[in-house]
C-alpha cells in the first residue's frame, strides 16, 4: 500500500500544484496530507463539477491541477467534463476512486462501480487502473498524456491502494496554509456586509445596458461570462482577450473564476453571471464565502427567467439571490436596478478587497446578437495568455 504522504510526493514530483475535490475514504490519507501541506493547496469543493471548474480556472492561472473524486462523482461531473474541460481542451489529472470495485461494496456503490470504466471510455478520457507498485509509472503516463492531448486524463484508484487512518488530520490552520501556498494576499477580512435592506423597484434597464455599464468600469480585469445571452450580449459590446465566454457548462462560471482568482491573486476577476446559471450551482456561494478571495467580483444579471430556452420562470422571482450571497459570507452585497447604480457598484467593488456580490435586476429584453465566433481552443489560448499564464 502507498501512504498518503508518498502519494502527495509523487504528485508534486510530476508538477501538480493545485488540488480540488470531494472526499472519499479510499484516499482519506492523501486528502489529509494535502489539507495541511505547506506547498500543495487543496480546495474542498462543494460538488465534483465545481472541482472541475476550479481546476479549469487554476489552469488558466498557470497551475497544474488535479481533481479528486469518488467514482460516484463522475455522474455529477459529466457535463463539466464534456462541455468544459474536454470541449475547451483543459489538461488536468482526475484521481477517481473506485467504490463498488469487483461488486464488493454497499448497495449504493455497486452500479456505479460496474459502469465507471465505461463512463470514462464514453467520455473519451484515457485512464489507467493503478496498483500500489505501479503508481509512479501510472502518474508518469497520465502527466504525459494530459499534456500531449490537452485534456483531462484519469487514474482510477481501487480499494486497498492507499493507506487509511495513518495521516494526521488537518489542523485549524489548514486554510491559512492553503492561502500561503497559493500566495494569496490576505487582508484583515471585513465582516460580511450589505447595503441596508430596501425594497427593489421594478427593473428599468435591459441586460445589455447593464452589461455595458459594467464593462465601462473595466480595464485589464479578467471577465468570465456565464453561458447563453450574457456572453453573446457582452461580446456585441466589444471583445477583448481578457473575456472568457462560456459556451456550455451552465452554472460553472463562478467556479472557474474562483479557481483563477485563487491561482492569480493579483489579477482582478469579474464574473458576469445569470440567475438561472447561479441557481444551477448555488453551492458555489458558500465556496466563495469560505475562501474569501479578495480579487473576486460576482455580478448576477437577474431577469427572473431562463431566457435561452423560452423565458420560463426562474426561482429568483421569489428568492433574492443577494440575500443568499450575504448569508454565504461575501464581504459586500449590493442589489441595484439602474444603470448608474450598476456602474457605481462595480467601480466600488473593484476598489476594495472582496469578495463582492452585485445583483442587477434587469428586464426581459434581449438583444439580437450573434453567437461567439471563436473556437473553444482559441478562447482558451487567448484568455490564458491575457492573464499572464500563456
Amino acid at each position: 500500500m502507498v501512504s498518503g504522504a508518498a502519494f502527495a510526493d509523487l504528485l508534486e514530483g510530476h508538477g501538480f500544484d493545485f488540488f480540488a475535490g470531494v472526499p472519499c475514504s479510499l484516499i482519506e490519507d492523501l486528502i489529509a496530507v494535502l489539507e495541511d501541506h505547506p506547498r500543495l493547496p487543496y480546495i474542498a469543493a462543494v460538488r465534483e463539477d465545481v472541482a472541475v471548474g476550479l481546476a479549469v480556472g487554476a489552469w488558466f492561472g498557470g497551475k497544474r491541477p488535479a481533481v479528486l473524486m469518488q467514482n460516484s462523482g463522475l455522474g455529477t461531473s459529466l457535463n463539466a467534463l464534456a462541455s468544459l474541460a474536454l470541449m475547451y481542451g483543459i489538461p488536468s489529472l482526475l484521481v477517481v476512486t473506485w467504490r463498488g470495485h469487483g461488486g464488493q461494496d454497499a448497495p449504493e456503490h455497486l452500479l456505479m462501480g460496474a459502469i465507471s470504466p465505461s463512463l470514462l471510455e464514453l467520455l473519451r478520457v484515457p485512464y489507467r487502473v493503478v496498483g500500489a507498485t505501479s503508481l509512479e509509472e501510472d502518474l508518469t503516463w497520465a502527466a504525459s498524456e494530459m499534456d500531449a492531448r490537452m485534456q483531462p486524463v484519469a487514474i482510477v484508484v481501487p480499494p486497498g491502494i492507499v493507506e487509511a487512518g495513518h495521516a494526521p488530520k488537518a489542523s485549524p490552520l489548514a486554510s491559512t496554509v492553503r492561502q500561503a501556498a497559493l500566495d494569496i494576499e490576505s487582508p484583515v477580512p471585513a465582516p460580511p456586509g450589505r447595503e441596508p435592506e430596501r425594497p427593489l423597484g421594478p427593473p428599468c434597464i435591459s441586460r445589455l445596458a447593464a452589461l455595458a455599464a459594467t464593462v465601462k468600469e473595466l480595464g485589464g480585469e479578467a471577465l468570465l461570462h456565464a453561458n447563453g445571452y450574457v456572453c453573446r450580449e457582452s461580446f456585441s459590446l466589444g471583445d477583448r482577450p481578457q473575456n472568457f465566454y462560456m459556451i456550455g457548462s451552465m452554472g460553472l462560471a463562478p467556479a472557474i473564476g474562483l479557481g483563477l482568482a485563487l491561482a492569480r491573486p493579483r489579477v482582478p476577476v469579474v464574473i458576469a453571471d445569470g440567475d438561472g446559471n447561479l441557481l444551477m450551482n448555488l453551492g458555489v456561494l458558500a465556496q466563495v464565502g469560505a475562501l474569501r478571495p479578495a480579487n473576486f467580483v460576482h455580478c448576477v444579471f437577474d431577469n427572473e427567467v431562463y431566457g435561452s430556452t423560452g423565458n420560463q420562470r426562474s426561482p429568483s422571482r421569489q428568492v433574492r439571490l443577494d440575500r443568499l450571497a450575504a448569508a454565504a459570507g461575501y464581504a459586500t452585497v449590493t442589489a441595484v436596478t439602474g444603470a448608474d447604480e450598476v456602474g457605481a457598484s462595480v467601480r466600488l467593488a473593484l476598489g476594495r478587497p472582496g469578495p463582492h456580490f452585485v445583483l442587477v435586476k434587469v428586464t426581459l429584453e434581449e438583444a439580437a446578437v450573434p453567437r461567439i465566433p471563436y473556437t473553444p481552443a482559441a478562447l482558451r489560448d487567448r484568455f490564458r495568455a491575457s492573464v499572464g499564464s500563456g
